[in-house]
């Protein structure tokens, strides 16, 4: 079982990727292909070098992507602000890219966390094989679990996979009681539509339990990214939604008596 695992950040005192003052680890690697990821480097699981063309200076620099890294070695990092989790009922949040996607190395971190008693969440897109989420239910206080597109031709167009699987995974995790937050993605354009989002409200009323939600504000660093690291953009520019037509997005979740707040 490897210890060792790929990452290409960490950011310490997060405050958007689960309860209280959290340190977020960002795992490369992902199984989807979301055309509006805020993370596009994290797509590919290796460790990547990028050109980066300054247009100001006109010259160009080499951006290497993505560190190996041990458990002790982030374990370490991690407990740094072991006093801040203690005091806001925070913890740790493996995100990404995907964690399952090296899902030994999310185990093993997550029982170290657990031996310090450090609270943990998974931010997950739920496209992994049952066995692995099956692996870590013992060890994890929170999974944080995307709903992206309920029509699965075009969850297919925009992420590159079905999402069968996802909504399987989601059922078997309530079946097993584990601890979820539903997290969706306000794409303009694609995610927000009437249709959309009437869509994901009928699907989390047919959920066995109800589920507390978050939406996701559009993350402009999509754009600014790929462009950066000279990926194709294939959405273009989109228009931002303005703050009421946000609420007024909410307020469907509202009158449907689903919980719902807002975050970056």
């Amino acid at each position: 079982m490897s210890k060792n695992g790929i990452i290409f950040d960490v950011k310490r005192y997060a405050i958007h990727d689960g309860p209280g003052i959290r340190t977020t680890v960002f795992f490369k690697g992902c199984a989807m292909a979301c055309q509006w990821c805020h993370n596009p480097e994290s797509k590919n699981c290796g460790v990547e070098q990028f050109s980066i063309t300054d247009r100001v200076k006109k010259s160009v620099k080499t951006e290497i992507v993505g560190y190996e890294i041990t458990v002790v070695e982030l374990m370490k990092v991690i407990l740094k602000d072991k006093v801040f989790y203690d005091e806001s009922s925070g913890g740790v949040t493996f995100s990404g890219g995907e964690p399952f996607v090296q899902s030994d190395f999310l185990f093993e971190l997550l029982k170290a966390c657990k031996k310090e008693s450090i609270h943990t969440a998974v931010d997950t897109s739920g496209e992994t094989n049952w066995n692995d989420f099956k692996k870590i239910l013992n060890f994890v206080n929170l999974f944080l679990f995307d709903l992206k597109i309920i029509n699965d031709e075009l969850h297919k167009e925009y992420t590159g996979v079905s999402n069968q699987r996802v909504h399987d995974n989601l059922n078997q995790l309530i079946e097993q009681k584990a601890p979820i937050e539903l997290r969706i993605p306000l794409i303009p354009s694609v995610t927000d539509s009437e249709q959309a989002i009437d869509d994901i409200i009928q699907f989390i009323l047919s959920l066995k339990i109800k589920l507390p939600v978050t939406l996701l504000k559009y993350n402009v660093l999509n754009r600014d990214k790929l462009d950066r690291f000279g990926l194709p953009n294939r959405l273009g520019k989109l228009t931002v939604q303005s703050k009421e037509e946000l609420e007024a997005i909410r307020e469907k979740f509202l009158k449907n008596n689903i919980a719902s707040n807002f975050s970056e």
